[in-house]
């Protein structure tokens, strides 16, 4: 029964969506929004179902009973364990508020947005669970078609346009780039099922071909996933797309690009190329990342272009924590996707709620207004702190997790990055908390006066709102709750754990997809979870998130020696500050230079 759930929750949005689009003209909006939102609760719980059976075995579902005959497949296979279900519930859950939250926030939506929307969970769930390389291609691209047009849904904003094609223009790039690097595998071996792959690149072994092919294909991968330089489209297309969509954006989509590359060196790569290459390009990647985006975020006014690089400094943390190889670590990376799509999750629909009632994003035009808005500035403030790592919630015990994984695999400065990270982008989020709905906090500085206005953004609301409705608080509160039970389950730790060390075992995924052999068999007793040290190190982070939140607020107070002292740094930030230029050229040359890059880290002895 629970295979069978596997291509369902595929189908089903796709089905959907194209009813909606041939009957959209005849239904009220009312209707569409029930159909739409019931539609995507039913594949989040389809998938709670297939997460709950997966604790079990992994799941295998052959469309068709197309099984591979003689070493050879042309068959689609769906496969589910614990992470990649996991992955899918979280988008399903997103989908749904996003939806909810989307039944009054727009005045006027056509039925395009919510067939594009059940598309685009189609696109994520497929990916999730696909066990074959050309179809996780293939659901990669039709997530990003839906994405691409959803950045667009207010094409009457000439600025929408422009992040949309940025968005578009960068990622089919990457997308042309991985397809290359299918063809260079399929040439290499004749697989492109994964669990077929693997076999045949093991008794292959590593050659300029497979190690340039899988650059290619993680190199889609990773512009997906926003890692540093593929990054430049991210903070475009989060200014302008639709609130709702920025949570799906920020929320799984990013977060599913670092679960592709993960998938495919963990079960394709992982017998053939040398782990030391993988951990060197991984950690490489996730430092450059983390820095970047963590000062980018704090430069920011525009809220959502600040929460758009706070996404991309923890895709650098993520980075960091599974390039280690470390069980724990990963678990920790997958429990702190988990949070960190909660929380991010409400600061993006408290952006909205802002930019509906008061038309703009920007802190500086904001300061104050917020007094009265009271409910979403304590769920906005409590998302911050959450967001910096503060216990009880789930990216606090992810952080534990991850920092106890990357010093078990000699990454012993990692703690010391993720709590400056961490303090970065809650201490930036916190600032605007506090400038906002407190009205606390001098006028901006230079660097801020710089900084790109949130003032050109249109209300997707035709007249502002004054209060909060159901259907929009309901998600804000559900999800913070939710950021915080998860991080309070009992053994939710240890489960993590187990589930990546079984993510992670390639012959057992071999196995199950080939043979049918899918019991998970006797695996070690994992332990990971809050302990006194990694509450000390989220505490801190806390408290060095305020301390930044402060400077933020009152930095242009600091005696004149600082200023001079923080003034040298002004030449290092206009130029990084240069760099994000909007022009798709430049990010296109960016793009290509992070290949070379990567292929160099790739080819370099381990």
């Amino acid at each position: 029964m629970a295979n069978a759930l596997l291509p369902a929750v595929v189908v089903a949005p796709i089905v959907v969506a194209c009813l909606l689009l041939a009957l959209g003209r005849r239904l009220d909006r009312p209707t569409i929004d029930v159909v739409a939102i019931a539609t995507s609760a039913a594949v989040a719980t389809a998938d709670g179902v297939l997460l709950s059976a997966a604790g079990n075995h992994r799941l295998v579902a052959w469309l068709g009973g197309w099984r591979p005959q003689h070493g050879a497949s042309v068959g689609i296979v769906f496969v589910g364990d614990q992470v990649g279900v996991g992955a899918a519930l979280v988008a399903g859950v997103l989908m749904t508020c996003a939806l909810a939250y989307s039944w009054r926030y727009f005045e006027n939506i056509h039925v395009n947005f919510h067939a594009l929307m059940l598309l685009f969970l189609a696109g994520l769930t497929g990916f999730s669970l696909s066990g074959d390389l050309f179809n996780m291609f293939v659901f990669f691209e039709l997530m990003g078609v839906a994405a691409y047009a959803l950045t667009a849904v207010k094409v009457e904003d000439p600025t929408a346009v422009h992040g949309a094609l940025n968005f578009g223009v960068i990622n089919s790039l990457g997308a042309y780039i991985s397809l290359m690097g299918i063809g260079m595998l399929y040439a290499a071996t004749g697989q492109l099922n994964l669990a077929l792959l693997s076999r045949a690149l093991t008794a292959r072994g590593p050659d300029v071909l497979v190690v340039v092919g899988f650059v290619a294909v993680a190199t889609g991968f990773l512009v997906k996933a926003a890692a540093v330089p593929f990054h430049f489209w991210l903070d475009d297309a989060h200014a302008v797309a639709p609130t709702p969509v920025c949570v799906l954006f920020s929320g799984i989509m990013v977060e599913l690009g670092l679960y592709g590359v993960a998938r495919l060196y963990w079960v394709a790569f992982s017998g053939t190329l040398e782990a030391g290459t993988i951990q060197r390009l991984f950690v490489v990647l996730g430092v450059v990342t983390a820095v970047v985006g963590s000062v980018m975020c704090l430069l920011q006014r525009h809220l959502k272009r600040l929460l758009a690089f706070s996404t991309i400094a923890h895709t650098g943390m993520f980075l960091i924590a599974v390039g280690s190889l470390n069980p724990v670590a990963t678990a920790g990376t997958a429990v702190y996707v988990v949070g960190h799509a909660a929380v991010k999750s409400v600061l993006f629909l408290c952006a909205g709620v802002l930019l509906n009632r008061f038309g703009s994003v920007d802190e500086f035009t904001l300061q104050g207004k917020g007094r009265d808005a009271r409910l979403t500035g304590i769920v906005f403030m409590l998302a911050g702190l959450g967001l910096a790592g503060m216990p009880p919630f789930a990216v606090g015990l992810g952080k534990v997790m991850a920092e106890e994984g990357v010093v078990r695999a000699g990454l012993w400065w990692g703690p010391v990055l993720f709590l400056l990270v961490a303090a970065a982008t809650g201490g930036a989020v916190l600032r605007v908390g506090a400038r906002v709905f407190l009205g606390i906090g001098r006028g901006p500085g230079a660097e801020e006066a710089g900084a790109m206005s949130g003032d050109e953004e249109k209300r997707e609301l035709a007249t502002g709102m004054t209060r909060l409705p159901v259907t929009m608080g309901i998600p804000l509160t559900a999800l913070l709750a939710a950021g915080a039970i998860v991080g309070l389950l009992p053994g939710f730790g240890d489960q993590a754990a187990l589930a990546a060390g079984r993510f992670a075992g390639r012959a057992g995924y071999v196995a199950a997809v080939l043979d049918g052999t899918t019991s998970y068999g006797a695996s070690p007793a994992a332990s990971a979870g809050w302990s006194v040290e990694g509450i000390v190190l989220c505490l801190a982070s806390v408290g060095a998130a305020a301390l930044v939140a402060l400077l933020g607020l009152y930095g242009t107070a600091l005696p004149r020696q600082i200023l001079a002292v923080l003034r040298t740094a002004r030449p290092a930030l206009h130029m990084m500050r240069s760099v994000h230029s909007g022009h798709i050229g430049d990010y296109a040359a960016w793009l290509l230079f992070g290949v070379g890059g990567i292929i160099v880290l790739a080819m370099l002895p381990p």
